[in-house]
């Protein structure tokens, strides 16, 4: 009786693991659809100037567009609801697309960027490139782009208001040039400064602070497990710059967990998340 028993046995574990297997798969796959995390933070600037109200830059990154996780559909709902919010200026850095293998579905870029077009922001949108974004038809994800008024920055800068927007080109793909996007910063004169770039992997090589660096690129680890954290970070310095708020040696970096995701669509303790910043000036009161 026993022996006829045993193939029973292992039959309901197989179940279980089955049945186990599924539902991580449907929970890591609710965790990468689900509505971002709007996380807040205040930077106080120093210099400030005199009679400017503060400003909320809103940081977004990773939205990679592909199916099944973010298709077009998707990211008009999350726009409207970041509209909501009612930013300043819109900060993207990079990565807007995706060509995983295991996307249902590739996207045109004017179905990538359309519903960018709708974010709604007194001082506009501004785009730094990023590594998929260079795989994946670059100049026309920037036509795109370009058509719907978003500005695209290459080691480029621009003055918005009191901010000197820098833009590094991506690093991974090797299309950085920070001494070329400092420089396009130092011709436009004095101003709030500020860097967007898709890696925080240029931070080290900073020769100088700046107020705010925004960035994207690591996911938080995307796949993180209790007690080991993430598989990788996508980074030449570890969990350095892995997520979230960073002071580092005085430096603010702030680093997106992105709207999307790679390789998979799936997410295990790092739910998509924005960033609304609130910058104002130093010592004053909410």
């Amino acid at each position: 009786m026993a022996e006829k028993r045993r193939p029973r046995r292992w039959l309901r574990w197989l179940s279980l693991l089955a049945f186990v297997g599924a539902a991580l798969l449907a929970k890591g796959y609710w965790n990468a659809t689900r509505d971002p995390v709007i996380r807040t933070a205040a930077v106080e600037v120093a210099d400030w100037p005199a009679g400017q109200p503060p400003l909320k830059l809103l940081l977004l990154s990773d939205i990679h567009v592909a199916g099944p996780d973010m298709p077009p559909e998707r990211l008009v709902r999350i726009v409207a609801d970041l509209n909501q919010l009612k930013p300043d200026l819109v900060l993207i850095a990079g990565d807007l697309v995706s060509e995983k293998r295991s996307a249902t579905h590739i996207y045109s870029p004017a179905e990538v960027v359309a519903p960018l077009g709708k974010l709604d922001a007194p001082l506009g949108v501004v785009v730094a490139p990023g590594n998929h974004d260079h795989w994946f038809r670059p100049d026309a994800l920037r036509g795109e782009l370009e058509m719907r008024g978003i500005r695209v920055l290459q080691n480029e800068a621009v003055k918005l208001g009191p901010l000197l927007v820098g833009a590094i080109d991506d690093d991974y793909s090797g299309h950085d040039d920070l001494p070329a996007t400092l420089a396009a910063m130092d011709r436009l004169g004095p101003g709030v400064p500020l860097l967007l770039t898709h890696s925080p992997d240029i931070v080290p090589d900073l020769p100088r602070p700046v107020v705010a660096i925004l960035a994207g690129h690591t996911h938080c680890g995307q796949i993180r497990f209790p007690f080991i954290g993430a598989l990788t970070y996508v980074s030449r310095y570890g969990d350095r710059f892995a997520c979230g708020a960073i002071d580092d040696n005085g430096q603010r970096v702030f680093v997106g967990a992105g709207l999307g995701t790679s390789l998979l669509p799936l997410r295990y303790l790092t739910p998509p998340d924005a960033w609304l910043i609130t910058l104002k000036p130093k010592d004053s009161h909410p």
